[in-house]
């Protein structure tokens, strides 16, 4: 059984992609910390499933089933949430789509807009949302989740390649805006090979014994959290724990 300490106690995350995966295990590992969690995916059973576990090892959390290609949608819970707390003190940018792996020149281009929509344009609306929040608490960090083929694209991943080296410039940029103007520091991560089901799709004959499990991934964020980062600083978990 998880043991609960408080080291991020009176502290607000929000957590996108939460329903499963890599988002799930950050949301835990920061609410076994004493945060409160709100937890943010498309569909309400896997948050629900989330919710009931973080209350079983006495944390707290809220769910907010949300789909994040609506930008109204993102608009309305940073108004609940600034309602209820009037801060966020963290913000972990996790949700995004694979896509098709494919030739650059095979791309479907409807389905390209829909990864761009979720993987980009969302984020910087969350951002945008949530900055205000995010000022407001005395030390907002914000940890965006990307992946290695957005520093060094491959053969048939141009598509998400693309929309995650974007996104690493979005975070970045507004990292240094907020270096020397507020409290806020940015950090993006790679977490490297880790047992998903968006792995398996990318990687279908691949063991999932020999890679990591999410809580890693969940337990490193946490500590990330807890001791704090540099603004545009990018993090990679240990080589030991294996690389995307």
């Amino acid at each position: 059984m998880t043991t609960k300490t408080e080291e991020l106690g009176g502290q607000v995350a929000l957590v996108t992609g939460a329903s499963r995966g890599i988002g799930e295990a950050i949301a835990y590992s920061l609410a076994t910390r004493g945060a409160h969690v709100v937890i943010t995916a498309r569909t309400a059973g896997g948050l629900e499933a989330l919710e009931d576990r973080i209350h079983d090892a006495g944390g707290s959390a809220t769910i907010a089933p949300l789909d994040l290609t609506d930008g109204d949608s993102i608009a309305r819970l940073a108004s609940a949430m600034a309602e209820r707390w009037n801060k966020l003190d963290m913000l972990v940018l996790n949700a995004a789509m694979l896509g098709t792996l494919t030739p650059v020149a095979a791309i479907d281009g409807k389905e390209f807009n829909r990864l761009l929509t979720l993987n980009l344009i969302a984020q910087q609306a969350l951002i945008a949302n949530f900055d205000p929040l995010l000022r407001r608490a005395s030390n907002g960090r914000l940890v965006a989740l990307s992946s290695s083929v957005a520093r060094s694209p491959r053969a048939y991943w141009g598509a998400y390649a693309a929309s995650k080296a974007a996104f690493e410039a979005l975070v970045t940029s507004y990292g240094a805006e907020m270096q020397n103007i507020s409290g806020v520091r940015t950090a993006i991560l790679n977490p490297g090979a880790t047992r998903t089901q968006m792995r398996a799709r990318a990687y279908p004959g691949e063991d999932p014994q020999s890679i990591k499990e999410p809580s890693a991934v969940g337990e490193f964020v946490a500590r990330m959290m807890a001791e704090g980062f540099d603004s545009t600083a990018f993090h990679e978990l240990p080589k030991v724990m294996a690389d995307a």
